[in-house]
């Protein structure tokens, strides 16, 4: 035996050792959490028990970065502790999670970066379907795109909100990276490429130098799009994630054609469920205001008072006026945040607390 793979055989017994912790951990772990869900049904039932509490995994979270010495990167190791609880959790109970589909989408890519892989996913067809299945309480959770970094807001999904009674309970930030691809075995000159219309928006520059002449049809989704050309073959491509590709079996004919490098789409998690404070939250907001001059001042003179960072404003026009959505730093339960809300009740038509919920730790 040589000196290296006696070197190794030594390296790779204190591998198989910490394999074997690691194990047993996880199953300690596991078996706790069984106990936490055994103590939830005692007090509280089967019915009224609550098993994901978004503000008490995004502090193990962000417990885990502030602790990790490396090598790992934080944001790695985030995800590792992302995927044992999310193992740990369907050991309590199964959640149902519904996203705008089909399969293969950023959507549910989202869904799975914030709730890990033991979910159950259920894709849905529209958006208004996802807010009706949270509603009805046949999905636990749903998972919404609300903007976009090169497109902006989703005008659909603030609609959504007004006309539904359910609350923010999360975001997730998601890169969102295009590619082209096509068939495996399917060489031969591109002459229709498919994609959802935000992709082609997103691409328009990188499509216009490299393909100018080519077809370009809009579809539904990107997974759609995927689809599409795992079904059509030969002279079709498509723009889509790396998911739909592994989905639909395509090859990743080039990566990245985003004219944005940066692109960021940003989703919230939605539910009929009150999150309480993790330390670093968010609030989100829709206010109508009164039809008069000086309404937008004094709708943000109340932040500026009581030292209140906004994040986000939209408008949207509503039967008199117009509405606002407003996303800024703190909970609701906080002091300043509570009587800032209790101004705006008071000087708006109508205001309507869609949630306070953890910042985006992943």
């Amino acid at each position: 035996m040589s000196d290296q793979e006696k070197e190794l055989g030594v390296l790779r017994q204190q591998i198989d050792r910490i394999d074997k912790q690691i194990h047993e951990l996880l199953n300690e772990r596991a078996r706790c959490a069984q106990q936490v869900a055994d103590v939830k049904l005692k007090h509280q039932g089967q019915r009224e028990a609550v098993f994901y509490r978004p503000e008490r995994e995004a502090q193990v979270l962000r417990a885990v970065m502030a602790r990790n010495p490396g090598p790992l990167a934080d944001k790695e190791v985030a995800r590792l502790f992302r995927e044992i609880m999310s193992v740990c959790l369907a050991l309590e109970e199964p959640m149902r999670v519904a996203f705008l589909g089909p399969e293969g989408t950023f959507t549910q890519q989202a869904a799975l970066k914030h709730f890990g892989h033991s979910v159950l996913s259920v894709p849905l067809a529209s958006l208004d379907q996802v807010f009706r299945e949270v509603s009805s309480g046949t999905a636990h959770y749903g998972v919404v795109p609300i903007e976009n970094s090169t497109e902006g807001v989703v005008s659909h999904t603030l609609d959504l909100f007004k006309q539904y009674s359910l609350r923010i309970c999360g975001e997730v930030e998601l890169p969102v990276h295009q590619h082209l691809m096509r068939k495996a075995d399917d060489d031969g000159e591109i002459k229709r490429i498919y994609a959802h219309q935000q992709s082609f928006t997103q691409c328009r520059s990188w499509l216009d130098a490299h393909y100018p002449s080519v077809e370009r049809v809009e579809v539904i989704s990107n997974a759609e799009a995927a689809r599409r050309v795992a079904d059509e073959g030969a002279g079709t491509a498509a723009l889509a994630s790396d998911m739909a590709a592994e989905l639909y079996e395509l090859a990743v004919v080039v990566r990245n054609v985003e004219d944005q490098p940066d692109n960021v789409t940003r989703f919230l998690i939605i539910a009929d469920q009150e999150v309480g404070p993790s330390g670093q939250d968010k609030t989100s907001i829709l206010v109508q205001a009164h039809h008069e001059p000086g309404a937008l001042y004094q709708l943000l003179e109340p932040f500026y008072r009581h030292g209140i960072s906004l994040t986000r404003i939209e408008t949207r026009p509503a039967s008199v006026g117009y509405l606002f959505y407003i996303d800024f730093e703190g909970h609701y339960s906080d002091d300043a945040v509570d009587e800032v809300l209790s101004e705006l009740e008071a000087e708006s038509v109508e205001l309507k607390l869609l949630g306070s919920y953890p910042r985006c730790v992943l």
